[in-house]
């Protein structure tokens, strides 16, 4: 590769080759992560070259034998959890994942994406429909510094009787509980998602905070309970005697390194029957809303999880 400045003369022809060596290796290029940027520059990588990556917002320049940051910190380095490799955009990371709470020991302070899920709302439970729980916050913090430990708190799940979900933290950054779902004549409670609105003429749904979650679904007095909003969309109303679908959850496949659609997080629970049923609970470490009952038990709600990844 020529190197330095070359002053182009008026009415110049140029060479391929000096449109390659003066302008394309040496422009910054974009791409949408480093598994497309190797594909298209395998076989013509020399040092020098520089890039931007729209996954991870970095510039790295080639040094000869890798890729490495610019322009600011690197990735740091750090322990706590249960550790594994995993490969995100054709590149090596470590995830860290904590299901109880602990700390993030950072051993090497630079650069750090954090996924956080808060504890889901418990369903709502008192004798007639009732509304699911609201599902804890569900969000993926990019580029976050650490430079010292970091304590890391997983949100506990609502009980039942629409109790609101707990905050899961790390550090400065955090996602609130999921609201509980909605009792008679009780409205569905606010949270990062609302909770399901429960039987009670007039009452309303929980409402979500639009960014980490969604609203609750409606109820219809003396019909279904609805369903408590989820990271991805909101509750649904019930329909007749049936409760309402919680709503979806969140991807989290393409943090954690997996195909898309493997794993979600933070759904909402779902809104009472007139039948009488349980509610089902929401899995541990899920983030997941509760079941509203009918007369039988409402399922409490999940409880969260923060995974923490660094680049190898």
């Amino acid at each position: 590769m020529a190197e330095g400045f070359f002053d182009f003369t008026p009415g110049q022809v140029l060479t391929a080759a000096q449109v390659d060596d003066y302008l394309m290796r040496q422009a910054v290029m974009r791409f949408d992560d480093a598994s497309a940027r190797t594909t298209a520059l395998s076989g013509v990588l020399v040092e020098g070259m520089m890039s931007y990556l729209k996954d991870t917002n970095t510039v790295e320049v080639y040094d000869g034998s890798a890729w490495v940051g610019v322009g600011g910190a690197n990735y740091g380095t750090a322990t706590g959890g249960s550790s594994s490799t995993i490969t995100v955009g054709g590149e090596s990371w470590t995830l860290l994942t904590f299901t109880s709470s602990g700390t993030l020991t950072v051993t090497d302070a630079g650069l750090f994406d954090v996924l956080i899920v808060g504890g889901g709302g418990g369903g709502g439970q008192a004798g007639l429909t009732t509304g699911g729980g609201g599902a804890g916050g569900y969000r993926e913090f990019s580029q976050v510094y650490f430079d010292s430990n970091q304590t890391v708190t997983i949100g506990a799940g609502g009980a039942v009787n629409g109790r609101r979900g707990s905050s899961s933290v790390c550090g400065d950054v955090f996602c609130a509980g999921g609201g509980g779902g909605g009792r008679v004549n009780l409205e569905g409670d606010n949270g990062a998602s609302g909770g399901g609105m429960g039987y009670a003429t007039g009452s309303a749904y929980g409402r979500g905070d639009g960014v980490t979650g969604n609203d609750g679904g409606l109820g219809v007095a003396a019909q279904g309970g609805g369903g408590g909003g989820g990271a991805g969309s909101v509750g649904s109303a019930n329909s007749g005697a049936s409760g309402g679908a919680g709503g979806t959850g969140a991807d989290a496949s393409t943090f954690r390194g997996e195909s898309a659609g493997t794993t979600y997080y933070s759904a909402g629970g779902t809104g009472s029957s007139t039948s009488g049923a349980n509610g089902s609970a929401g899995g541990a470490n899920t983030g997941d809303g509760g079941g509203g009952s009918d007369g039988g038990t409402a399922g409490a709600g999940g409880s969260g999880i923060v995974l923490v990844r660094f680049k190898n």
